[in-house]
C-alpha cells in the first residue's frame, strides 16, 4: 500500500522562514536551511520550499538561499515561488529541486503547464493552488492569497491537470493557519475531478487533524503543514507513529 506522505511547508520571505494565519500577520521563524536539514534528518517524506512573494514582488526566486537549502535535504524538494516561464523551471531545477510548483504563473500564462510538462515531465510539475470560498464558490486567487482571479477552482485544476499537471497542492485560504483542520470539503471535490496525487494544506492543528483526513478522504496522497512542525506542535515522528496506530500507512526511518 502506498504510504501517506507528510511534508513540512517553508515559507520563505527575504531569506527567512515565515508563517501567518489566512495568507497574513507574517512573523519570522528561522532559516531555511537549518529548518530543511532538521526536517530530511527527521521523518518529513518531502519538503515545499516557497518563496511567498516572488511573484507580487515580480521577481525570480531567491537561488543563492534555495541552492544551499537543497544542499542540506535528502527527500524530494518542491521548490515554487515567482515560476512563469520554462526557464524559471529549469534555473530552480539546477539548483537542486525535485519538483517544481507553479502557481500564478500559470493562471498568467495556462500553456506554461504543458510546456514544462512535455519538457521536464508530468511528475515535475506541481500545480499549487490557493483557493477561498467568494459566495460559496471555490475560487482561485493569485499572487500570494492577494488577488481574485474570479475563476472557479475545480475546473482551473481540471484543466491544469490535462495539460500535464502530475501533482496538486490544494492551499485552503479559509482554513490556513487557523488550526481546526483540514477543508475536507474542497478537498473531497478536488480528489473527485482528479486522478493524479493530491496534498492537502492548510487547516493542521494536531494530530488528529491527519488522522481525520486520510480516515476521511482516502484519495489524499498527503498532509502539508508549517507552524506546527515549526514550533513544535506536532513531532512528524509520533504523527507517523499515531497513523500506523490508525492502520494508514507511514514511512518510519
Amino acid at each position: 500500500m502506498i504510504t501517506k506522505r507528510i511534508i513540512p511547508c517553508l515559507d520563505v520571505r527575504e531569506g527567512r522562514v515565515v508563517k501567518g494565519v489566512n495568507f497574513d500577520q507574517l512573523q519570522d521563524v528561522s532559516s531555511p536551511i537549518d529548518l530543511a536539514a532538521y526536517y530530511s534528518e527527521h521523518g518529513a517524506d518531502e519538503l515545499v520550499f516557497y518563496d511567498i512573494t516572488a511573484s507580487s514582488d515580480g521577481r525570480k526566486l531567491f537561488t543563492d538561499i534555495l541552492t544551499e537549502t537543497a544542499s542540506k535535504v535528502f527527500i524530494p524538494l518542491t521548490v515554487g515561488g515567482g515560476i512563469n516561464t520554462v526557464e524559471d523551471f529549469d534555473r530552480v531545477l539546477k539548483c537542486g529541486a525535485d519538483k517544481v510548483s507553479v502557481n500564478s504563473g500559470a493562471i498568467r500564462n495556462p500553456d506554461l503547464v504543458e510546456e514544462a510538462a512535455k519538457k521536464y515531465g508530468d511528475q515535475c510539475v506541481v500545480l499549487s493552488v490557493d483557493i477561498k470560498r467568494v459566495d460559496g464558490v471555490f475560487t482561485v486567487f493569485a499572487k500570494g492569497g492577494r488577488e481574485n482571479t474570479g475563476m472557479e477552482a475545480i475546473s482551473w485544476i481540471k484543466r491544469c491537470v490535462d495539460n500535464g499537471a502530475g501533482e496538486v497542492v490544494v492551499n485552503s485560504i479559509d482554513t490556513d493557519g487557523v488550526k481546526q483542520g483540514f477543508d475536507l470539503e474542497m478537498l473531497d471535490a478536488v480528489c473527485n475531478a482528479v486522478n493524479v496525487p493530491v496534498i492537502a494544506s492548510g487547516g493542521a492543528g494536531g494530530i488528529e487533524d491527519f488522522i481525520t483526513l486520510f480516515k476521511t478522504l482516502p484519495g489524499v496522497d498527503a498532509g502539508l503543514a508549517a507552524s506546527i512542525f515549526h514550533f513544535g506542535t506536532v513531532d512528524i515522528k509520533d504523527l507517523k507513529q499515531e497513523m500506523l496506530r490508525h492502520n494508514i500507512p507511514a514511512r518510519i526511518l
